[in-house]
């Protein structure tokens, strides 16, 4: 249940295969969210503010001048968002930076192995009290960078992800 209501809940950036390095000028996403979104915010108080837009032809709510950033809720209140180039951790990790770069940025990082005979990647889940990073990656670089609150983060992970 919990895997059918993330996936609906947002768009996930689409678009050609991740290059092998970043370009562009990264916005910072920490662990309280991004400049004025922050994590546990409703969805009202963001629709309110003008940073939510559900007029879109997308699978869910998108944010505002954040195309490559992809809001995730649960009972009303943002719990992650999924990030795409060109955003970055407060460490410079961005999608398509290199596995050896996020151990050596979050050396506590706890590897995550996605289940055998499936599509989906392996992880790292950096963890730092309720709030996480969650870099999928495909054993050489970061192919998407979940941020927000570990408990979701890592059942996300664990209970699986798709597209809409």
């Amino acid at each position: 249940m919990v895997a059918a209501s993330i996936a609906g809940s947002g768009v996930r950036p689409q678009g050609p295969d991740v290059p092998a390095r970043p370009v562009g000028d990264a916005e910072v996403v920490d662990l309280d969210g991004l400049r004025d979104i922050e994590f546990g915010a409703t969805e009202a108080e963001l629709t309110r503010r003008g940073v939510l837009r559900s007029d879109e032809d997308a699978c869910g709510p998108t944010l505002a001048g954040h195309g490559t950033v992809s809001p995730v809720f649960f009972d009303d209140r943002l719990v992650l968002l999924w990030l795409d180039d060109p955003m970055s951790t407060p460490e410079g990790i961005t999608v398509g930076t290199p596995v050896s770069e996020v151990r050596a940025s979050y050396p506590s990082a706890i590897p995550l192995r996605a289940p055998r005979g499936t599509y989906r990647f392996d992880g790292l889940l950096a963890r730092s009290d309720d709030r996480a990073y969650l870099f999928l990656h495909d054993g050489t670089t970061v192919r998407k960078i979940i941020a927000g609150y570990a408990d979701w983060a890592r059942r996300l992970f664990d209970e699986g992800y798709g597209p809409c």
